[in-house]
């Protein structure tokens, strides 16, 4: 029962997380070896940076639209492969899917921890 409590509710170590994966979406790139493919680094830079802050932006005051911003971040970033035509092209593809699907179940469950509670709830996260 205990384990259940420590998902029911928001805590700050979560957006700690969010922070490390838009960091590591950022340098995905690097660690795949796909520098050189302009597309790409772009891409994960801006996914990256958009996961980093909407968690950084969660630490300071606590709002549903970031979850669902989270969200749509990690879909796009499981779809980027696909899209931009690097699916078939090595490990890329992996992190990228590992890493939005990560995003996406970290958003997914933030979003469940806060669906219910109100705007004065919300306001005292991280306090």
């Amino acid at each position: 029962m205990a384990g259940i409590r420590i998902f029911g509710v928001h805590r700050t170590w979560e957006d700690w997380v969010g922070i490390l994966l838009g960091i590591l979406i950022v340098l995905s790139p690097w660690f795949a070896g796909h520098e050189d493919n302009q597309t790409v680094m772009l891409n994960a830079g801006v996914i990256g940076v958009l996961v980093l802050a909407l968690a950084a932006v969660e630490l300071v005051e606590l709002y549903r639209w970031e979850e669902t911003g989270e969200i749509i971040c990690g879909l796009w970033l499981i779809a980027s492969p696909y899209i931009f035509g690097y699916a078939g092209a090595g490990v890329l593809q992996y992190w990228h899917f590992g890493l939005g699907a990560v995003v996406v179940l970290l958003a997914v469950m933030e979003l469940w921890q806060d669906w219910k509670l109100n705007d004065n709830e919300l306001a005292r996260h991280g306090m």
